[in-house]
């Protein structure tokens, strides 16, 4: 929203192409950058005062639920801006993502960001204005923060923290601990995108690929998910490690072995044609917009068709189980109907992407 005037007074306008360490100072320039870049985009009642606090209205909280959620992130990207999204976009889905995969209704969240001096003002509007969309379409106030200039050299352009507030509805209790033997494990569409797209955007890598990230806030179709299926063990955004990290993070909290089927991951050809080049493999590539949801085997269509009729969820596939067997242990059905083992990833297959 593009406002004159926050609370009683008029709101600044930063002078100059770059940021300088002059807007780290803690005068003028400084204002003025904060009002320009992030006040003028996440504005909102809560952030108005402009306090070293947010002061947040408990009324809020109790008709939700009876947990507080709360959780912190950073972010760092290379390039900031990539297909389907930018650090801005990805700091706030993070967030709101981490919320609602507990069973939350996100409410609020913090915005503190490390520039790097000589970073652009108008790159650093478009990403402010990105968090402002994003927190618009998840129904979050960004309602506090924090800014710091560094040298040049003293940081990758720009990291991004932010923390979120929410309430855990009644009743649930989701958990990696949760799962147990029988019960489903679904996705709710094509995997490895987000991966994908970023070493692509990073053009020295001489493919060209319409792969775009994923990046997307699920708070809307994870409550539709709940409505659908009360009794889903556990949810999980796939981010860094994949989906391979978080089945072996089930398995071994809930002491279960877990199978999947190759024939029922959804990974498009353009992906596996991407790790099959480089060599890696699309289990473990990040994810930005996608969960894993295991729910118990009677609630596990009730699920799918409630998935299904969600933007998010069009392309949801059931792909594996739970069972009793050697604990901790995650097996993949190959194409050829032979079994491999899917292991925690050991170190990184690819450079830092989120």
């Amino acid at each position: 929203m593009n406002v004159a005037v926050v609370g009683r007074r008029p709101l600044g306008t930063t002078s100059g192409r770059t940021v300088t360490l002059a807007h780290g100072g803690g005068g003028k320039a400084m204002k003025d950058l904060i009002d320009d870049v992030f006040v003028r985009a996440f504005i909102n009642p809560i952030l108005a005062p402009l306090e070293d606090q947010a002061r947040l209205d408990l009324s809020r909280l109790a008709p939700q639920g009876g947990q507080i959620a709360f959780t912190t992130d950073s972010f760092v990207v290379d390039p900031l801006v990539f297909p389907g999204g930018d650090i801005g976009a990805l700091a706030v889905c993070g967030t709101v993502n981490d919320l609602a995969v507990g069973g939350a209704v996100p409410l609020w969240l913090s915005c503190s960001v490390i520039i790097e001096e000589g970073v652009t003002i108008e790159l650093l509007k478009t990403i402010a204005q990105s968090m402002a969309r994003m927190a618009a379409a998840a129904s979050v106030d960004i309602v506090t923060g924090d800014t710091k200039v560094v040298p040049k050299g003293a940081c990758d352009k720009l990291f991004i923290t932010t923390s979120g507030i929410g309430m855990v509805r009644r009743g649930l209790a989701l958990g990696a601990d949760q799962v147990q033997p029988g019960d489903i494990i679904v996705v709710n569409g094509l995997l490895g995108d987000h991966g994908a797209a970023i070493l692509a955007a990073r053009g020295d890598l001489a493919l060209d690929t319409p792969i775009e990230s994923d990046c997307a806030p699920l708070h809307d179709l994870i409550a539709t998910l709940l409505m659908a299926a009360p009794d889903t063990r556990f949810i999980r955004d796939a981010t860094r490690g994949g989906l391979a990290t978080v089945l072996n993070e089930v398995a071994e909290a809930s002491r279960v072995a877990i199978e999947i089927d190759e024939t029922l991951v959804p990974i498009r050809d353009e992906v596996k044609g991407f790790c099959e080049i480089l060599g890696l493999d699309p289990l473990y590539l990040a994810n930005e917009g996608k969960i894993v949801a295991i729910v118990p085997p009677t609630q596990a269509n009730a699920a799918m068709d409630a998935m299904h009729e969600h933007p998010l969820g069009a392309l949801a596939a059931i792909i594996g189980r739970a069972f009793d067997g050697p604990a901790s242990r995650v097996t993949m059905r190959t194409l050829i109907g032979g079994h491999r083992i899917v292991d925690m990833l050991v170190g990184e297959q690819l450079p830092r992407i989120c």
